[in-house]
């Protein structure tokens, strides 16, 4: 059994005139998952944000470790199962499906 204990993810944008920098912090706890996200225009206060999911919300919960996984599985077996359809948390931080 396979499961995502952590997950950070970064990404800078070279905008003039501010550098902004994202940041997403995902952590796995006994309780079910935090997601933080950081963000920072230039040299202005960071804005960070926290969301908290349950286990029962995450169950069968595909971040993207897993799906560059999953995906390399599915190409060697050369076989796609139908209506494959994942909990996925998108770039927000808001939880959404991921459909192959």
């Amino acid at each position: 059994q396979l499961e995502t204990l952590e997950q950070e993810e970064q990404e800078c944008l070279e905008l003039r005139p501010h550098r902004t920098e994202k940041m997403t912090h995902i952590v796995s706890h006994e309780h079910g998952m935090t997601v933080t996200k950081t963000l920072q225009r230039g040299e202005a206060e960071p804005q960070c944000k926290s969301f908290c999911y349950s286990r029962a919300r995450l169950r069968g919960l595909l971040l993207e470790g897993a799906s560059l996984l999953l995906l390399r599985v599915l190409a060697r077996r050369q076989t796609m199962p139908p209506d494959l359809v994942f909990p996925a948390i998108d770039t927000e931080g808001d939880l959404c499906t991921s459909s192959y």
